[in-house]
């Protein structure tokens, strides 16, 4: 898809309005996308008031297009009582994932569990959020709490 006066206006609002650099925006692949979404869903009045940028107020129905492109970014859903879900690339490609230093549940390879393996998401640590304890092959953990009070047996997974 060539890219169009609109499409830059677009794209240069999307950064204002996610926070992201146009540049990280246009690689998910969905700067185009996104804008023909945006103006079906908030018709040409509106999405072309939206497109002027912040050089007038933020508020009313200016305000919740604003909110609802954001949303769309961040989430790959354009909202409502049911958000609809724009495309599969857009789950995957969502800044909420970017945000976080992570990848899309489900949507990258590396098979089941991978998001347990140290340096599987695009941040760093484990990706587990689980304590560095490790169990081995006696049934006693190392590093790990103690079980004493918990009704859990030693070693065993709470």
């Amino acid at each position: 898809m060539p890219t169009t006066d609109e499409t830059r206006r677009f794209g240069a609002l999307s950064a204002l309005l996610t926070g992201f650099d146009e540049a990280d925006l246009e690689a998910t692949g969905l700067t185009g996308a996104y804008r023909t979404v945006a103006a079906e869903r908030l018709g040409t009045e509106l999405y072309a008031r939206l497109l002027r940028g912040p050089d007038d107020r933020w508020e009313g129905e200016r305000l919740e297009a604003a909110r609802a492109v954001t949303y769309l970014w961040y989430t790959g859903s354009w909202p409502g009582s049911a958000p609809t879900v724009v495309s599969p690339r857009g789950y995957a490609e969502a800044l909420v994932w970017k945000a976080a230093g992570l990848r899309a549940p489900a949507a990258a390879p590396g098979g089941y569990g991978s998001w347990a393996d140290a340096g599987a998401g695009t941040g760093t640590g484990t990706g587990t959020g689980a304590s560095t304890g490790s169990v081995s092959g006696s049934g006693s953990r190392s590093g790990a709490a103690s079980d004493a009070g918990t009704g859990a047996p030693e070693g065993s997974v709470r």
